[in-house]
């Protein structure tokens, strides 16, 4: 039994390993109450500018959230701190008309990942920063429990 539990571990840290992530982060929302002036800063380093890159938001919700969509404003700032690109994302957590969660849940938990740019090329080697802030009317907004990003290459079908 023991050597069961040990093999289905490794199985599942084999699994969930992004191989072509260059970045993966969160930050916890503290007792899960997210306020407006509260926007995680999240900062990776880009060596490679030639080849194309897909950007994730991650979110991990509890079953408690109380709307079926999430609004976030996104800001993508260069090493010199200047804004390359600011967009408002519409994020889908539950069915509108079920209320049936998306993601993966684990008990009251669900995390999700969203798209958020495909095939981005930066624009050139060096560090970037994403900070993401909610953009909803409820201060503060209840029942997030992170908010994160992937970078990853993005892979070829050629």
């Amino acid at each position: 039994m023991k050597q069961l539990s040990l093999l289905m571990v490794t199985l599942l840290l084999v699994l969930s390993c992004d191989t072509n992530a260059v970045y993966k982060e969160y930050t916890d929302i503290d007792d899960g109450k997210w306020y407006i002036k509260n926007a995680p800063t999240f900062t990776f380093e880009i060596k490679d500018a030639s080849i194309p890159y897909n950007i994730y938001y991650n979110l991990r919700n509890s079953l408690s959230y109380g709307y079926y969509n999430l609004y976030l404003t996104r800001y993508l700032r260069d090493a010199d701190g200047k804004e390359i690109e600011s967009r408002l994302d519409e994020l889908i957590l539950m069915d509108p008309k079920t209320g049936r969660p998306n993601g993966d849940g684990l008990g009251d938990l669900f995390d999700h990942k969203f798209l958020m740019k495909r095939d981005y090329r930066f624009p050139k080697p060096g560090k970037y920063t994403m900070q993401i802030k909610q953009y909803m009317r409820q201060d503060p907004l209840l029942n997030i429990q992170s908010v994160g990003i992937t970078v990853e290459k993005a892979i070829s079908t050629n």
